[in-house]
């Protein structure tokens, strides 16, 4: 991603701040899942095409297929360092068998994510539990800057 799609990626996550956590959804405001909230956002600033994220509730818990990381890596998104990532990076954190939460990375220990208990709010990877201790993945979408 280009500096400005960066900028881009992080100010129309912030317009989704507040909208509640709702499964399979993806209307601003309304409700939407981690799984959607970055395909809304990266279509919306042209980073990515349209992506469907239709899953079941709670196949984490029950399989072990990374469907995350496959949408990630097959619609144009590559796996990158933890030292590397940069804000509008996507991370990914292990819950239950799978890689199944999502976060845009904002800066510092800042991300934004959607998740059940709060909807589309910031994150602190350094002081949320659900954060901090769980295994995680970063992927950079749209190409290299």
């Amino acid at each position: 991603m280009t500096p400005a799609q960066r900028e881009a990626v992080i100010a129309e996550a912030r317009t989704w701040l507040g909208t509640p956590w709702r499964h399979m959804q993806r209307l601003k405001g309304v409700g939407v899942d981690c799984a959607n909230l970055p395909c809304a956002v990266y279509e919306a600033v042209g980073v990515a095409p349209h992506i469907e994220a239709e899953y079941p509730r709670q196949w984490m818990i029950h399989r072990k297929d990374d469907r995350f990381v496959e949408w990630i890596l097959n619609h144009g998104g590559r796996e990158i360092s933890a030292t590397d990532v940069q804000p509008g990076d996507l991370i990914l954190w292990k819950f239950g068998n799978t890689f199944s939460h999502s976060g845009f990375y904002v800066g510092g220990a800042q991300v934004i994510h959607a998740y059940i208990g709060g909807g589309v709010a910031y994150g602190d990877m350094t002081r949320d539990i659900d954060l901090v201790e769980r295994e995680k993945r970063y992927f950079t979408v749209g190409g290299a800057a």
